[in-house]
């Protein structure tokens, strides 16, 4: 349960940023909420500043005499599991990504469309960012017990089929019915729930590897998923400029989570298997 809670802190800033926007964000404008958003970087600089590595850690590091970490998981007894992983990271990131990048500008439009004033739409696209936290920290939570009864293979599996179906019926359909604003707010929370996939990773990828490259290939695994999905974002800007609604370019997200059903019987299946040393 340990890694449903702490990846929910995740989403727990999505809420906090949608709760600002709804009060600050919309009486002062985005300038206000770009000073709003300094504040974590200065606790950052102050805990980076205030936390020290253990004596321990420093002695172990400075006598190691062992390959690069980075490159240990690509040799032959990690290379597939790291590819697999990777590519199922990638295709979570694409999905969940898009949503969140376009959901708020899709309630705006609607809202707009609906008679909202530009006030009350943007505290209505503040709600629905609310909805889709809120939904995807009870999936986070949902996942641990969830990989323990179906396996981690059969959890995400359920997931990635939740994210397929959600996006669709969400950008594919309710963004184009008449009156579809509540609808559409309504159906973010079940997008959210299902993607608290990402959980699974918390708890999967460390079983995965021993402990000497267990920080790095979790780290390697998930940076690589964020840079693929930052270029398919932009793949995407470019696809609703050209077909000039944000609907069905997000809605085609949902083929990445089918194509992800394919790949998931590739990945290792660690339920009831010891933590690597």
């Amino acid at each position: 349960m340990g890694a449903g809670y702490l990846q929910t802190g995740y989403y727990a800033g999505f809420f906090l940023a949608a709760a600002l926007n709804y009060t600050v964000g919309a009486h002062w404008g985005w300038r206000a909420m770009f000073l709003c958003g300094g504040a974590p970087v200065l606790l950052a600089l102050y805990m980076l500043a205030r936390i020290k590595e253990s004596d321990r850690w420093i002695k172990a590091k400075a006598s190691a005499r062992r390959p690069s970490p980075l490159r240990e998981i690509f040799t032959r007894a990690y290379r597939r599991r790291t590819i697999v992983n990777g590519a199922l990271v990638t295709i979570s990131i694409i999905g969940l990504w898009a949503a969140v990048v376009y959901e708020p500008s899709a309630i705006v439009a609607l809202a707009k469309r609906a008679g909202h004033s530009t006030g009350d739409a943007t505290r209505l696209a503040s709600l629905g960012t609310g909805l889709l936290s809120v939904g995807t920290a009870l999936g986070c939570i949902a996942a641990p017990p969830l990989a323990e009864r179906l396996g981690r293979r059969g959890a995400l599996a359920v997931y990635f089929l939740g994210m397929a179906l959600c996006i669709w019926v969400s950008f594919g359909w309710a963004l184009y019915v008449a009156d579809g604003l509540w609808l559409f707010i309504g159906s973010l929370f079940a997008l959210g729930l299902f993607g608290g996939n990402f959980a699974l990773y918390s708890l999967w990828l460390p079983e995965q590897y021993p402990t000497g490259v267990r920080a790095t290939a979790f780290a390697f695994i998930t940076a690589f998923g964020r840079f693929i999905g930052a270029g398919v974002n932009f793949v995407i800007g470019a696809a609703v400029q050209a077909y000039g609604s944000m609907g069905v370019p997000v809605a085609a997200t949902a083929l990445a989570f089918l194509a992800g059903l394919l790949i998931v019987p590739l990945a290792l299946e660690t339920r009831g298997a010891r933590l690597p040393g």
